[in-house]
């Protein structure tokens, strides 16, 4: 569901910076992986035994997919909502918090300190990480639907934008066609655990 300008502002930490002009995409960087595999050991070893997992998720995640340059991670802790166990250290590291969405599943969102990566946090168990790693998982497994992601992205980063967000909002329809089409390959799979 699109998010309104007022609803954009409100989960903002601050002010949320305007895009106004099309989404920059670039052909996938095989330093990707490694960009990530540096940042989340710093965060491991920034919050230690409060992380249950860290994965690697968006589009810098699939290889050979085109991306905005932007390393997205997923990080799971017992209880995103009590940011001052894990923000607080976080931020003594130069990661900044962004934003505080506690209506949708109690999510935040920290930039990194090289501006090139976002933190995303929820609590564990939360259906929403498993919901983007198994999105992640689909697009690195068939070719079909990641050519299919990968042509509706370009078509929309083409347009003028007023925020990034409108932009990842207008490619729900799609992210939720390739999960139904995963999830149905799973169902009819009987080897597959689920």
């Amino acid at each position: 569901m699109p998010q309104t300008e007022e609803e954009i502002q409100a989960a903002s930490v601050g002010e949320r910076k305007r895009l106004d002009g099309t989404v920059q995409l670039a052909p996938y960087d095989p330093q990707w992986p490694a960009i990530y595999s540096r940042a989340a050991q710093r965060i491991r070893d920034v919050l230690g035994g409060q992380v249950i997992s860290l994965e690697h998720v968006g589009s810098t995640s699939v290889p050979g997919l085109f991306a905005k340059p932007i390393i997205d991670m997923v990080l799971t802790v017992t209880d995103s909502s009590a940011e001052e166990l894990y923000v607080p250290p976080l931020e003594e590291h130069g990661y900044v918090l962004m934003v505080r969405e506690a209506d949708w599943y109690e999510h935040r969102m920290l930039k990194l300190p090289s501006k090139d990566g976002n933190l995303h946090v929820f609590s564990s168990g939360c259906e929403e990480v498993d919901r983007m790693l198994r999105f992640r998982d689909r697009l690195r497994e068939d070719d079909v639907d990641r050519r299919l992601y990968e042509k509706t992205k370009h078509k929309l980063a083409a347009r003028r934008w007023k925020y990034v967000q409108n932009y990842a909002d207008a490619k729900s329809e799609i992210v939720e066609t390739i999960l139904s089409r995963a999830d149905k390959s799973r169902s009819k799979d009987p080897g597959t655990p689920g």
